[in-house]
């Protein structure tokens, strides 16, 4: 099962990270800028698109499901190496982004949970009825 999805995981790390690239070079920075998450968010797109046409088998599903849940690491010990007390000390830019970014997902959340699917409807409370007769003491020996 693990060896299931590795390829997709590849596939959306490598993409991930020439976009990242470029980017860097865009905005005039010689580092990988957001790689690792737009790698992260190609392979949640990327996965969902071949499941919704049936192109994954459970077992591949599962290790694509395997993949995605052991990525969330994989991308706090990339962010970890960053060195980001340089950062700090190059300006407040670092701050006011990392800010921004964190004031930018909160606000996005009530949005990307108005997509999924509606929950289903809480059972009733307070179960099955009492046997009437059980109520009176009839039927008891």
């Amino acid at each position: 099962m693990v060896i299931y999805g590795v390829a997709l995981l590849a596939g959306c790390l490598l993409a991930g990270v020439f976009v990242g690239d470029i980017l860097g070079q865009l905005i005039g920075v010689q580092a990988n800028v957001g790689g690792v998450g737009i790698a992260m968010i190609l392979l949640i797109v990327l996965s969902d698109l071949i499941r919704k046409r049936g192109g994954l088998k459970p077992l591949t599903r599962q290790g694509v499901l395997f993949w995605s849940g052991i990525y969330i690491p994989i991308v706090v010990a990339m962010a970890a190496k960053q060195n980001v007390i340089a950062a700090v000390k190059g300006g407040p830019a670092a701050i006011l982004a990392g800010v921004a970014a964190v004031g930018v997902s909160f606000l996005l959340v009530p949005a990307l949970s108005r997509l999924g699917p509606e929950p289903p409807a809480p059972a009733e409370e307070g179960g099955e009825e009492a046997d009437p007769a059980s109520a009176t003491g009839e039927g008891a020996p």
